[in-house]
């Protein structure tokens, strides 16, 4: 007996513990009882009845991506090609999407490839390979106002690969090819004119340094040239001064020392010596042609006293 009730009491408390709920942070329940919808459990404890209340759905409101199988699509100019998506989504009420739809991804999944479709559809090849951006806002606005009714949100959505056919890919690397190569020629082409303008203007400013060096030393040898003559000049003139001077102190010393007229006429005599040095021939008139045999006597007298 004792141990019926104690297995009683053990069942009783099992039950009563699975009546118990906690629910975690960025989740909620769904609660039903006698399979109507009774309540949205948010975060934190929480009790249902047993065997009347039962937990229909857990739902994570956290943001949650999915990506999709590439979907073929079709655009404007007929080239037909592969587009996989990514979606990030939230739910915003648990009800809604719980009872909203039987099953919320696929429907997600259905609805954005149409959407993408319906918007390929409106351009053409090169315009879906440069338009990203504009193509994730129009799905995003497109699949957030379809899924608003399931108490889903669609924050963003990215194309992750666009796959156009084998052919279309062949051509468009050798287009690519092709405009690298013309781009690498004209970055050729600009290196090699900056290097030949680098070279040219080298050779000019060594030109100009060169005639400026050149004008430099002839001027530097016209003034050393100015300047020996100048110094060459003031010799001669100093000389023909100092000639100038000896003579003129060896008259004035004569004068001092009382030189008589005989002395004077044998200085006129070394004159005359000097002037006729038998190099050349010379005929030197006396100014004073009446005083000669006076000079010839005085000199026969100094003779004789010598």
């Amino acid at each position: 007996m004792q141990f019926l009730v104690l297995i009683l009491i053990i069942v009783i408390l099992i039950i009563l513990a699975s009546c118990i709920k906690i629910v975690p942070q960025a989740q909620a329940m769904i609660l039903e009882r006698l399979g109507g919808y009774q309540d949205t459990w948010g975060v934190g404890l929480h009790f249902r009845v047993p065997f009347i209340d039962r937990i229909a759905k857990k739902v994570i409101l956290k943001e949650q991506v999915v990506d999709f199988e590439p979907q073929p699509v079709i655009t404007k100019d007929n080239v037909t090609m592969r587009i996989d998506t990514v979606v990030f989504y939230q739910i915003t009420d648990p009800k809604l999407y719980a009872y909203g739809v039987e099953n919320p991804l696929m429907a997600i999944e259905n609805l954005t490839a149409t959407t993408l479709r319906n918007i390929i559809g409106d351009l053409e090849l090169d315009e879906t390979l440069t338009s990203r951006e504009l193509i994730n806002t129009k799905m995003r606005v497109s699949l957030d106002v379809a899924t608003d009714p399931w108490g889903i949100k669609v924050n963003r959505v990215e194309l992750k690969n666009i796959i156009p056919p084998a052919a279309i890919q062949d051509a468009m690397e050798k287009q690519m090819k092709a405009e690298r190569e013309r781009r690498e020629s004209i970055l050729r082409a600009e290196g090699e004119k900056k290097s030949t303008i680098l070279v040219a203007e080298g050779h000019k400013e060594s030109a100009i340094l060169d005639a400026e060096a050149e004008k430099q030393a002839a001027i530097l040898r016209a003034e050393a040239k100015k300047e020996a003559t100048i110094r060459e000049a003031e010799g001669e003139a100093l000389a023909i001064a100092k000639i100038q001077q000896a003579k003129a102190d060896g008259i004035r010393f004569l004068k001092e020392a009382g030189a008589d007229a005989s002395v004077l006429q044998l200085k006129s005599l070394e004159a005359f010596e000097k002037a006729a040095d038998g190099k050349a021939t010379k005929i030197i008139i006396p100014s004073d042609i009446q005083n000669m045999a006076g000079m010839v006597k005085a000199i026969t007298e100094v003779a004789k006293e010598n």
